[in-house]
């Protein structure tokens, strides 16, 4: 018997149960979170498509960054504030760890989210570099 695939986001589901669903576009996000993994699974998978669909406009890049040689390797979720069903705005704090040419990064951001017309959508956020941090060109707006 074959394991499932399990969701680059780390909450320990299978892909399938977890993020699968909001990138194939059957199921809504209900949270800022939510939102926040699904958008870090999709940069994992090399969704465009997903992340485009999940930028609020005013902010949205054209580049997302997706031709760079990144492997992402965990998301570790610090702080949420806000960003509940019912909410309308919410933050994340979040580390995602990525390889670039075998080297280890991290990005370590505060995002902003904002629901719109009943979806959650990013809109930006705030690097917090740290020792050891090198910013977010490769992966900013996860």
């Amino acid at each position: 018997m074959t394991q499932p695939d399990p969701c680059p986001c780390g909450s320990g589901r299978a892909f399938a149960t977890c993020c699968g669903p909001y990138l194939a576009g059957s199921v809504l996000p209900e949270t800022a979170e939510a939102l926040m993994r699904s958008r870090y699974t999709a940069y994992a998978r090399r969704d465009g498509a997903y992340l485009s669909a999940t930028w609020h406009p005013t902010t949205r890049r054209a580049d997302l960054g997706l031709d760079e040689p990144v492997k992402w390797t965990g998301l570790e979720i610090l702080s949420t504030e806000a960003g509940g069903p019912t909410d309308t705005r919410g933050k994340v704090e979040f580390i995602a760890r990525y390889k670039v040419g075998g080297r280890a990064q991290r990005l370590h951001e505060v995002s902003r989210f904002q629901r719109r017309e009943g979806r959650w959508l990013y809109v930006d956020g705030d690097l917090a570099p740290a020792a050891g941090d090198t910013g977010g060109d490769a992966g900013e707006g996860a």
